[in-house]
């Protein structure tokens, strides 16, 4: 290990391990889901105990939840070639390694010192927060998504929440590892609209957006909706539309 990089990070950061392994381990599979080697070549340079943040489950999980978000931002950049991408929370993620389309504006982030440094780029924005804010205080979370509504009117949001019911099983999960606890329970992302915000998708990893579920392999495509009916509603990841800016008179 002593090719290796040392790593200092504080708990909630120590979290983003878990979907850097789950993407390197994805990309090292015969016939991946989703292939990214830089998350590859990042975990391989970095001295971390890659066994506790590799589940077999939890691994599926990560990975159809950064596809759904990988497709949310490549649609946007479709229609906004040259739009800002703002990922909140990040610092081991590779989106941009996997959406770059040569022309977008990117911003990663990871703490809340940015406002005034994203309104410099030009909009459109697409703000995109994967695996970070379930981990906060829900009015820390809830304040910065009040912030960007009324900072960037008609910007697109992505994040996933995580109900209730959900979290004794990760906080016995958590403790057994020695890892932060989940604190922002939301069992309907649509009471979130208060924030001045509007709901445009909601999908989970068993009911990706229908694009994205047609390009599955058809194992997926047959498995992911019948897990669906079996497991029900759980965690969700949702595509908000902060309000548009009034119109002048």
């Amino acid at each position: 290990m002593a090719d290796r990089e040392a790593v200092e990070l504080g708990a909630v950061q120590r979290t983003l391990f878990f979907p850097l392994a789950a993407r390197a381990q994805e990309t090292g599979r015969k016939r991946p889901l989703l292939r990214d080697p830089k998350a590859v070549e990042i975990a391989a340079t970095l001295d971390f105990d890659a066994a506790k943040y590799t589940m077999t489950l939890n691994t599926s999980f990560v990975v159809l939840r950064t596809m759904i978000m990988d497709w949310w931002v490549s649609q946007f950049l479709d229609r906004h070639p040259n739009g800002t991408v703002v990922e909140l929370g990040t610092g081991l993620n590779t989106r941009f390694e996997r959406t770059d389309n040569g022309t977008v504006h990117w911003i990663d982030l990871l703490d809340e010192d940015w406002l005034a440094a994203v309104e410099q780029l030009p909009g459109p924005y697409f703000f995109v927060s994967d695996g970070v804010l379930v981990y906060l205080r829900e009015d820390a979370v809830t304040g910065a998504l009040a912030r960007i509504a009324s900072r960037f009117p008609g910007a697109m949001l992505a994040f996933d929440t995580y109900p209730q019911r959900t979290f004794a099983w990760e906080h016995r999960m958590a403790a057994k590892r020695n890892l932060p606890l989940w604190l922002w329970p939301v069992d309907d992302p649509r009471t979130l609209e208060r924030l001045g915000l509007r709901l445009i998708e909601s999908a989970g990893v068993t009911r990706p957006p229908a694009g994205l579920l047609a390009r599955l392999p058809a194992r997926y495509r047959f498995l992911l909706p019948l897990g669906g009916r079996l497991m029900g509603n759980g965690p969700a990841i949702s595509l908000f539309q902060a309000a548009p800016a009034p119109a002048v008179t």
